[in-house]
């Protein structure tokens, strides 16, 4: 497919309001630090593959009416879904204070979620087909280069419908410092329910008035700018040498890697931690890095349980903690996926409540920093995003489970890794994003492909979807 002479073409754009506004058109939510950890980052891009469904024909080629009837069930469902989720309907607001610092809340005055309908002259197989992740679906996103700080003018969700020859694409853009991916994810599991009509069995969030705050601390936060201007980020264009491709961890090759690492280290450890481990070991090596080179992995740790007394599972909003791990280049390459793994652990395990508080978000507080995306690229890094464990194939909107899950060019940096479930439990499917030339070495690295593989063996094809919520 050539992506150079396929286009998306926008059709219409819309507002979603929430279905009643009652008594939430005044309420206001400070910001929490969490909230402002990504504030000078790009918003959230991620988008689910469908199958078109069938028409009463049996042929996937729809009708107007049929496309019409597709986009009001979605409209009309995510209007009830924003009644639960009304947060992402409001836009971000700031207040100057008299010592000449600001601060930012999110206004819930229900301005609306955007909603884009487009269409492209793309298959699925042009999708999912191709070697590496083809520049098309990067048209299938909004918001491109957008820092979360711009939510005081631009919707705090932006959401646009693909209509594609044989599939839909439905990609989310969301401002990162309004919610998580563990929080976009309950939304989108949410929508995914009422548009199938099972209100009934969605958990409304625990919309916390006031955020969760660290001690010492009070509301609202007060950044030391004397205006939004100061907070302005270089724009973040990702380099034209950057590809990004899939691999898939079958539950046997996964547990072929616990029992190496169990066997170097004497250590247990989950399956999310083996699989990276392995990726940063090898993307380490395809690098050619110089062994006394520093190389980090980074990720960002669920804190709703950590933190004492607990957040609600629930918890709408941002409870993440950033953890580190850093080896020398040629440590990690001579000690393997047991040391490499060990690392990724002990970080995880690192982050308590102790950790979490004392010695990083109240002295935030005091001395906040925003680093911008530009700030975060680097080489020797490998940062991991998403999570196996948002089950991203239980969103049936009522055409199915979705086929795959994409993102934007919002996260298209040297050393990005999305982590997702796979389609069957306990598949793990990770995306990765390199330059090229280290892509290739990649894939061309025997040791790395022992246990990935770029298509998933036919038994996992077809196999029913289920949860990964115990991995």
């Amino acid at each position: 497919m050539n992506n150079t002479s396929t286009k998306v073409c926008h059709v219409s754009t819309s507002t979603v309001l929430p279905a009643t506004r009652k008594n939430r058109t005044t309420r206001k939510i400070d910001l929490s630090p969490m909230d402002f950890r990504p504030f000078r980052r790009l918003y959230a891009q991620f988008g689910l593959l469908f199958a078109k469904p069938e028409t009463s024909s049996g042929s996937c080629e729809s009708s107007q009416e049929d496309v019409n009837n597709i986009l009001g069930n979605l409209k009309s469902s995510l209007s009830q879904t924003l009644d639960y989720f009304f947060p992402l309907a409001g836009r971000l607001s700031l207040t100057k204070h008299d010592d000449g610092t600001i601060s930012f809340c999110i206004n819930c005055n229900s301005a609306g979620v955007e909603f884009i309908h487009a269409v492209a002259d793309v298959t699925v197989a042009d999708i999912l087909e191709p070697p590496y992740t083809p520049d098309i679906i990067e048209s299938f996103f909004t918001l491109d280069g957008i820092p979360n700080y711009e939510g005081v003018s631009l919707p705090l969700l932006s959401i646009q419908v693909t209509e594609l020859t044989d599939g839909i694409f439905v990609a989310f853009s969301l401002n990162h410092s309004v919610c998580d991916g563990s929080s976009l994810s309950h939304f989108i599991n949410s929508w995914s329910l009422i548009s199938r009509g099972l209100t009934h069995k969605v958990h409304p969030p625990t919309i916390l008035k006031p955020r969760w705050l660290p001690r010492n601390t009070t509301f609202p936060i007060h950044l030391p700018f004397s205006s939004i201007e100061e907070l302005s980020v270089e724009k973040y264009i990702p380099s034209p040498h950057l590809r990004r491709k899939t691999f898939h961890f079958t539950p046997q090759n996964i547990a072929k890697l616990k029992r190496k690492a169990n066997k170097e280290c004497g250590a247990t450890f989950s399956s999310l931690q083996v699989v990276t481990a392995h990726v940063w070991v090898a993307v380490t090596r395809a690098r050619q890095l110089h062994p006394d080179e520093h190389v980090t992995y980074s990720c960002a740790v669920n804190s709703r349980d950590r933190l004492d007394p607990p957040l609600p599972n629930g918890y709408f909003g941002n409870s993440i903690q950033q953890g580190v791990a850093t080896a020398k280049a040629g440590e990690l390459l001579e000690k393997g996926l047991g040391f490499g793994a060990s690392l990724i652990n002990h970080m995880v395990k690192s982050c308590s409540d102790n950790e979490i508080l004392q010695l990083y978000w109240e002295s935030w507080a005091r001395n906040p920093v925003m680093p911008s995306s530009v700030d975060l690229i680097s080489d020797t890094n490998l940062a991991v995003g998403g999570s196996p464990k948002f089950n991203i194939h239980s969103n049936n909107f009522g055409w199915g489970s979705p086929l795959a899950c994409k993102y934007g060019s919002n996260y298209k940096s040297d050393g990005m890794l999305m982590a997702d479930s796979g389609p069957v439990i306990g598949v793990i499917t990770i995306g990765i994003c390199l330059p090229f030339e280290v892509l290739r070495a990649l894939e061309n690295d025997v040791e790395f492909m022992e246990s990935a593989c770029t298509v998933l063996p036919p038994e996992y094809s077809t196999a029913r979807m289920k949860s990964l919520s115990k991995l």
